[in-house]
């Protein structure tokens, strides 16, 4: 069996995005797109860690993370990331309300789970078999299964600005150790990488 990692963006004060997120503002207006030009702008500095995030054979997002709406679902959206989203393999977003999985292009499908984040877990655990499994955000979704102490190993990308208020990691998680593996610094980006004690 793989491990389950994690990746989050986050600002030197750990917020992972801002309040008031919506269509227009997906990390919140007064964050907007600050903390992945890293990643959007500047990616040739860190292809490695790229990579890295998309090596896992599944992935679980949050509904938040998955798109903007609230409430009922809008069937029209199918996500952030166009046709074919990066993440070729199976998604399973924790969310409220019941929606048929959606094929994308490239391999990925996301599938709705109603039943929490134990569910979720267990259901990306079987589909990635012997590989790994990614929490790929929001934060709140990493907050749940930092608190259920299932992540094996978390990877952080800090962005050197402070947003001074909205969503936090580790808010929640309680009294947690870990040990650090690596670190590396680029112009607009700090990668660190830790692991379960």
């Amino acid at each position: 069996m793989g491990i389950v990692s994690a990746n989050m963006a986050v600002s030197l004060d750990l917020v992972g995005a801002g309040r008031d997120q919506s269509l227009e503002h997906p990390f919140g207006p007064h964050v907007g797109h600050r903390l992945h030009t890293w990643m959007l702008e500047h990616h040739e500095d860190s292809e490695a860690e790229i990579a890295g995030i998309l090596q896992a054979r599944a992935y679980i997002m949050g509904r938040h993370m998955f798109g903007p709406d609230r409430g009922d679902w809008d069937l029209d959206w199918q996500g952030w990331w166009g046709e074919e989203p990066p993440y070729h393999a199976p998604v399973f977003v924790l969310c409220s309300r019941p929606r048929e999985p959606l094929v994308m292009a490239g391999g990925t499908t996301f599938h709705f789970v109603t039943d929490g984040p134990e569910s979720a877990l267990a259901q990306a655990r079987e589909t990635a078999g012997d590989g790994d499994v990614s929490i790929a955000g929001g934060v709140s979704t990493l907050n749940a299964y930092l608190a259920a102490e299932v992540v094996d190993e978390l990877r952080l990308h800090v962005v050197p600005f402070t947003v001074g208020e909205g969503l936090r990691v580790f808010d929640g998680a309680g009294d947690l150790a870990w040990s650090p593996v690596s670190s590396r610094t680029t112009p607009h980006v700090t990668h660190l990488v830790y692991r379960r004690a």
